[in-house]
């Protein structure tokens, strides 16, 4: 294939310092009696403060991270801005900008303990973030697996696993409806294009959409890389001939949809692969399959589910 093209599109991370502190008042006791229960007092308040937990006054600068931590249950104080909705606990924080390139001097005004990203972006963002002495944690959504991973390390650096369990047990079940499911079935082969504004690249399966494909029982036409995205060849891709073409668009969906259209109509090549002969083209929500994972992990799969293995095969 010619050039390869790694890419990797967002998100930013979180943990946090000790603030805690215990005053004490002084009583003025009129009896021996006041002074023995007033100290009492004093000693089982001092204990409890010892147990409190630190504040955390944490940051996601991503969507995929801002919903996590709500479904974990775990409080905010900056959110990324987007034009996306974010969990409604969430209303009225302070957005600190792009999650590629967050506004520092609000992230810096906000005193976080912790700000979350995502390791696609770990590479421009970390000097940034150390150039100011903040603390960032890049978590890697880079498949299901590493998700899991992420969410059950977040529950227990913040006291909710729990939460943590009953998420990642969710994933777990989908998997295993997954397998019943595709047991004994051909394995059909897949094509997957990731579009931004006037271009694209072919996912592999370390891609986070092409880790989706996998689990779902598809097969990535391209194998033995160890990049996420390559750029397109199209006579190299038709050889391979693939029974289903996924098409992912990410920037300006609605335009890289467009961009799709008019590269499938005015390229010949396309029309000699089979998915199109049978019509197995199919556009990706954008909502549900990020570039990195999100909470929206089963639903991806469901309506993978459905174009890889519709009912009656």
């Amino acid at each position: 294939m010619n050039g390869k093209m790694s890419a990797g599109f967002l998100l930013l991370a979180a943990l946090f310092l000790l603030l805690s502190g215990c005053s004490g008042s002084r009583a003025v006791p009129e009896n021996a009696g006041q002074i023995r229960n007033q100290g009492n007092e004093q000693r089982t308040q001092s204990a409890a403060k010892q147990t409190e937990q630190p504040e955390h006054r944490i940051i996601a600068t991503t969507l995929a991270a801002a919903e996590i931590m709500a479904a974990l249950d775990i409080d905010l104080i900056g959110i990324p801005t987007s034009v996306k909705t974010l969990p409604g606990r969430y209303d009225g924080l302070t957005k600190v900008g792009n999650p590629m390139k967050p506004d520092m001097e609000i992230v810096k005004s906000l005193k976080p303990t912790e700000v979350l990203s995502v390791t696609t972006l770990e590479y421009d963002l970390k000097p940034i973030f150390e150039s100011v002495n903040i603390h960032a944690h890049f978590l890697d959504f880079t498949s299901l697996q590493h998700m899991k991973d992420e969410i059950a390390d977040l529950g227990k650096r913040y006291d909710r696993k729990e939460q943590a369990a009953a998420i990642i047990q969710s994933y777990d079940q989908k998997l295993a409806e997954i397998n019943q499911r595709i047991a004994g079935k051909k394995q059909p082969s897949v094509l997957i294009l990731l579009g931004v504004p006037g271009s694209y690249l072919v996912a592999t399966e370390h891609s986070y959409i092409g880790d989706l494909v996998r689990l779902a029982g598809g097969k990535n036409i391209v194998q033995g890389e160890k990049v996420e995205y390559l750029a397109s060849n199209t006579e190299y891709l038709q050889q391979a001939n693939p029974d289903i073409i996924l098409r992912a668009a990410h920037g300006l969906p609605d335009e890289v949809v467009v961009m799709f259209n008019e590269e499938f109509k005015k390229n010949d090549i396309w029309k000699h692969f089979n998915a199109v002969k049978t019509g197995r083209v199919y556009d990706l929500e954008e909502t549900l399959f990020g570039t990195t994972g999100n909470l929206a992990a089963n639903k991806a799969l469901d309506a993978l589910m459905d174009m890889m293995y519709p009912e009656g095969t």
